[in-house]
């Protein structure tokens, strides 16, 4: 029985593999034809919204206006995908940073050729998940900022101004930051672990930030601040445990330290 297992992990190990270069293969060939069927949904519910809005639109530039946000979380992404790819090509001679941040463990340094020919070098397997999580996180937070945020113009009182300028800031910096990572990662960019971390601290210090300015906004009704608190600590909470479940496996991953580091196990 327990002779088995060996086979049964190898079995596991080689489906993930399979599978993780399936995932990769498909969001790097394909991912460039869902563009246009990305920002139409974004478009197409914004109008949804603009329509029926409490204080609605009375001419083409009222329309504009309230259509202007919406259209710039959907362009955010893309322009971050833009410039990943233009900054960040395939390159097997990639230089390492020269100063190491990561010293957990004990490792061997070994030429990027070399690091490119081992086995466990790209983002298969288990980090196919990482890099799966970076780019969902596009739509779903995407997803929430359309659930939450209604349609406003310039006559709405100023305090919905406050929440509607920081959330559409928050949504097109981060949508920003998360696709460049997953472009790093999905091209073996070295910065690419580094990258991640500072998107992660940049995400919760703009949820604090957005609940500074909320607070400090004028009129801000008593039954909003509860609700923006909990949706800014809900963000903050995704990003601990993300951070939680991923830091190690950046740490110790050989995967993570062959593709980004150049080096394996000493």
């Amino acid at each position: 029985m327990l002779s088995a297992w060996p086979k049964l992990n190898r079995s596991i190990a080689a489906w993930a593999d399979r599978r993780g270069r399936a995932v990769v293969s498909f969001v790097d060939f394909r991912l460039e034809p869902l563009i246009p069927l990305w920002i139409g949904t974004v478009v197409l519910i914004a109008f949804g919204k603009i329509l029926p809005a409490s204080m609605p639109a009375r001419s083409l530039t009222d329309v504009a206006t309230m259509l202007l946000p919406f259209l710039l979380v959907a362009l955010s992404p893309i322009v971050g995908y833009r410039v990943a790819l233009g900054c960040f090509p395939f390159n097997p001679l990639a230089s390492q940073p020269s100063f190491r941040l990561c010293r957990l463990g004990s490792w061997r340094r070994v030429d990027p050729l070399t690091a490119r020919a081992n086995p466990a070098f790209g983002p298969h397997g288990f980090m196919a998940s990482l890099l799966a999580g970076l780019l969902l996180n596009v739509p779903f937070r995407t997803a929430e900022f359309l659930a939450a945020v209604p349609a406003i113009g310039t006559s709405a009182p100023a305090w919905a101004q406050v929440i509607m300028n920081a959330m559409v800031l928050d949504v097109i910096v981060m949508n920003f930051f998360y696709i460049v990572c997953f472009v790093m990662a999905l091209r073996a960019a070295p910065l690419f672990p580094r990258m991640l971390l500072f998107v992660w601290v940049a995400d919760i210090m703009m949820q604090l930030s957005i609940a500074q300015a909320v607070a400090s906004a004028p009129d801000l009704p008593s039954s909003i601040g509860p609700a923006v608190k909990d949706l800014l600590l809900g963000n903050i909470q995704k990003v601990l445990i993300s951070a939680t479940l991923w830091l190690p496996y950046l740490i110790l991953s050989d995967r993570i330290n062959i593709t980004f580091r150049a080096r394996i196990r000493a």
